[in-house]
């Protein structure tokens, strides 16, 4: 199975700063996913044409599910994040991440029922602020809806704004995730042009073998977003071992 966590600034190039939803498209497909994670997609916003960005993409993939979350909202419309699956969502829930005076986030939860199994999933995109993103991890992983995928293999994927790879460490550590986007040196996402930082992360608990990881480098994935996407492939098969 094949995840793709993608945070496509809303369609507008890292360094040509141009509006062209056709090259992020282009770069998922360049990939071929089965399941994609999505940020700081646009709907109903002037700089990206008034697009439904959502609606574009799932027409345009025709995946089996597909769940928006608007998280920041602006004069018209706003952004957030999506999350398309070639297989049916068991059950789905969108949970704020807000903490006060600090920007809106969320982060979706799905339980996918996927051809290896059932198992949960989440999307999110977190602060700026250190302090505010351990705030998020610990609200996440302590939620009920979250718990209520305690006993499945769990997937969290998105863009983390951890720069000084933190994370890992703290919360995600004392609830028993490993850490797929290890050595952070292999994993630098951003900016997608000479990437330095690696904001994308993706984490695992449960019985799930990652087969490969990596940050997807090329030429048009280079110039479609500010971030590069990161690939995951992984198969749900009673081991817990990160190969």
């Amino acid at each position: 199975m094949r995840l793709l966590s993608y945070n496509i600034h809303k369609g507008i190039g890292g360094r040509d700063r141009r509006y062209q939803l056709e090259r992020v498209i282009g770069v998922i497909e360049q990939e071929n996913p089965d399941i994609i994670c999505l940020h700081e997609v646009d709907r109903n916003v002037k700089r990206s044409r008034f697009n439904n960005q959502p609606k574009i993409f799932t027409d345009y993939f025709n995946m089996q599910e597909s769940l928006y979350q608007l998280n920041v909202k602006l004069k018209t419309g706003g952004y957030g994040n999506l999350i398309m699956s070639r297989w049916n969502f068991l059950s789905q829930h969108q949970i704020s991440l807000k903490n006060k005076w600090r920007k809106a986030r969320g982060a979706q939860i799905v339980m996918i029922d996927s051809p290896e199994g059932a198992f949960q999933l989440v999307n999110f995109h977190l602060g700026l602020a250190e302090k505010e993103r351990h705030w998020q991890i610990n609200h996440l992983l302590t939620h009920r809806l979250f718990q209520e995928g305690n006993g499945y293999p769990t997937v969290i994927v998105g863009d983390t704004n951890d720069w000084r790879n933190t994370l890992a460490k703290g919360t995600f550590s004392e609830h028993e995730f490993q850490e797929v986007t290890q050595p952070p040196s292999r994993f630098r996402s951003f900016p997608a042009y000479m990437p330095v930082g690696t904001l994308d992360k993706a984490f695992v608990r449960g019985a799930i073998t990652i087969k490969n990881a990596k940050v997807a480098k090329s030429i048009l994935a280079k110039q479609a977003s500010d971030h590069l996407p990161l690939v995951i492939d992984f198969h749900l098969n009673g081991s817990e071992t990160i190969s």
